[in-house]
């Protein structure tokens, strides 16, 4: 096969020394060989293409894997019609019935492969390392970092992690590093808190808008944590935001049980006793003044609006309905009636939050 196609390429070279109709019905044998159509027993052709590699070397493996036995005249046909330059490296996908002429038009054409991976809003870090881990076609480089390390080396020594994510969903090409998709979930995490918070500040100077009771916008990306895991209903988001800010203006504690889940932990095992709502963490809300010390999840930019421009409400309570929605209340005797119409006829120890302090 090797000879057939050191033959084809010196009759190719012989032919353009020749008559323009000998040429072309070189150029036409040739036509017919790079169209035939290729098949993989797999039904699809991974290719390859590491950074700095040559076009020459591409079509020795080719031939290396069965592709195309004439890797000198692919390469001198690469090369005559412009396909050998500006070759992107990446992975590429060829499909069963492509001809050498499809694959030729793919490379040029820059086409890899770009796999995704989708971060959720109310995640925690902890899920998100080994949801990275855990992903096909990465190089995985965090493993061997603490927590500390992967925000030293992002710059941000001394932050914690919990919420300096962006959630979103991210493509990448295969052998990229786990450590560039946290870093892009961070500037983008980043970017967006900052123009909200920009956006607030400005709003506030401008109009006649309430001061939140918020001194950075680390303050505000806690309280969009707390928002993003009390409730998975988009219209709800500003109503639970102006429960909690009016809580912080009072000086009444937050009385949020994810926040004290968040503080568990593993010991969580599904439901909040009365020896947890005890217990003095950081992070429990029923004992603590004010937010806690990090947010407890990622948040996604509804919830950072939401925490910025909270609803024009004075309800202070609120209690799950059992259908993903909440009953909001002003006061403590209106908040008890609806606890006991919700939830007396659900699990006893079944709660929402925020409650009257213990």
């Amino acid at each position: 096969m090797k000879n057939q196609g050191a033959v084809l390429l010196r009759l190719l070279l012989l032919l353009t020394f020749l008559g323009s109709g000998a040429l072309w019905m070189g150029h036409a044998h040739v036509q017919a060989l790079f169209s035939k159509p290729l098949e993989f027993p797999e039904g699809r052709y991974a290719l390859d293409v590491l950074p700095g590699s040559s076009f020459g070397g591409v079509t020795r493996q080719f031939e290396r894997d069965g592709l195309f036995p004439h890797p000198r005249l692919l390469a001198f046909y690469g090369r005559y019609f412009g396909y050998s330059r500006n070759l992107k490296a990446g992975e590429y996908s060829i499909a069963s019935g492509s001809s050498m002429l499809d694959v030729l038009d793919i490379l040029k054409s820059g086409a890899v492969v770009y796999h995704q991976l989708t971060l959720l809003e109310g995640q925690t870090f902890k899920v998100f390392r080994q949801q990275l881990l855990d992903t096909q076609n990465l190089v995985h480089n965090i493993g061997k970092l603490s927590d500390d390390d992967v925000m030293t080396k992002l710059g941000a020594g001394g932050v914690h992690p919990e919420g300096q994510f962006y959630p979103d969903t991210y493509f990448f090409q295969k052998n990229d590093s786990d450590f560039d998709i946290l870093k892009r979930a961070y500037l983008r995490l980043q970017d967006v808190l900052q123009n909200e918070w920009r956006n607030r500040l400005k709003e506030e100077s401008n109009t006649t808008l309430d001061k939140l009771p918020y001194k950075t916008s680390y303050d505000a990306l806690i309280m969009a944590s707390i928002i993003e895991k009390e409730t998975g209903q988009p219209s709800e988001r500003a109503e639970i935001a102006a429960v909690f800010i009016q809580r912080l203006k009072k000086k009444m504690r937050l009385q949020t049980d994810p926040t004290v889940i968040y503080g568990l932990g593993e010991r969580y095992q599904g439901n909040i006793t009365r020896r947890h709502l005890r217990e003095k963490t950081p992070y429990n809300t029923y004992r603590i003044n004010g937010l806690p010390p990090t947010p407890i999840a990622s948040v996604g930019q509804a919830a950072i609006y939401a925490a910025l421009h909270p609803a024009k409400s004075t309800a202070l309570y609120f209690v799950a309905k059992g259908d993903g929605s909440h009953k909001f209340s002003k006061t403590l005797k209106e908040h008890q009636q609806a606890v006991r119409q919700y939830q007396w006829k659900r699990k006893a120890n079944y709660r929402s939050a925020p409650t009257p302090s213990l």
